[in-house]
């Protein structure tokens, strides 16, 4: 069995607080903090720093479904089951603040105008649940996940369906871009993390770590970090490490038949697609996200 190599994506910290499966996470502006909501009804503050104390916000009268840091990262708004939104209402804009866009259960993702507060455009090519949904970083795109085991990606320009991958074998939970927008991490209940290429749209990487279904991710504001919660409660930050290998290289070196992620793509012809990139990357760099680090985070009293 080959050695892990020091440069795949690593797990940097591992926060334990939680009473309930983890539901959303969100780093702060200057990557200092990281926030998490959960089904205990509660919201966490973890510090990156080793040692450094932890707290809990209580207040929520049910599940919190939603954290988000202020652009400042001075304000930091949740919402709850309990239909209460504190702080103020986190919705996913576009990066102008044009646009709104939401994820629904009625199978459908709906692209809202912020001024004349009208549905621009409805996209209704997911089978099941839309779980979530979020704005490329340049803003002319959209991805969304499912529970049919989906992610789509949309031009909100044309609303043309760009890319459609087929990679969990679960409903895919969240999904977050990095910041280059060449990147899209995923999590699912099938409990593993996968990160996609946008620009070849591959699988690059299958990162497994939770013990049960893996309900949210996010990118830190730099893509140097992103962090997952699960449903064992637990929080882990994962270094990026994109920078180490040029991914660009590797795959010009041999583009394997039948490589592009479509709804036609097996499991299986993926899971050998992904081995073959990462022999490829690792005769180059021996470059990719990577797991540092392994413990449990400070617990408010």
């Amino acid at each position: 069995m080959t050695a892990p190599c020091p440069e795949d994506p690593s797990l940097e910290r591992h926060f334990k607080g939680h009473r309930d499966a983890v539901t959303s996470v969100d780093f702060s502006l200057n990557t200092k903090q990281l926030a998490s909501g959960s089904m205990d009804s509660c919201l966490m503050v973890w510090h990156m720093k080793p040692q450094s104390r932890a707290y809990r916000f209580a207040g929520h009268k049910d599940a919190v479904t939603c954290v988000n840091f202020s652009p400042s990262g001075h304000l930091l708004a949740s919402g709850s089951r309990d239909k209460t939104v504190r702080i103020w209402v986190p919705n996913v804009f576009s990066p102008d603040g044009r646009l709104i866009v939401s994820a629904s259960d009625d199978k459908t993702v709906k692209l809202w105008d912020k001024t004349s507060r009208e549905c621009v455009h409805s996209y209704c090519e997911h089978g099941g649940f839309v779980t979530y949904v979020d704005f490329h970083p340049s803003g002319t795109c959209i991805a969304a996940a499912g529970m049919d085991n989906t992610v789509k990606v949309w031009d909100v320009r044309t609303h043309r369906l760009l890319q459609h991958y087929q990679l969990h074998s679960a409903a895919v939970n969240a999904l977050s871009f990095h910041p280059s927008g060449n990147y899209l991490v995923t999590a699912s209940s099938d409990s593993t993390l996968k990160i996609l290429d946008l620009m070849e749209g591959r699988l690059l990487y299958t990162l497994h770590g939770h013990q049960g279904p893996a309900t949210t991710v996010a990118f830190s504001r730099t893509g140097e970090y992103f962090a997952s919660g699960g449903s064992d409660e637990q929080v882990m930050v994962w270094k990026s490490n994109f920078d180490v290998v040029d991914y660009g290289e590797v795959l010009r070196v041999q583009r394997p038949p039948a490589a592009r992620a479509s709804s036609s793509g097996t499991l299986e012809e993926e899971a050998r697609l992904a081995k073959d990139i990462w022999s490829k990357a690792s005769a180059f760099t021996q470059g990719g996200p990577f797991l540092l680090l392994n413990y449990s985070g400070p617990q408010s009293p």
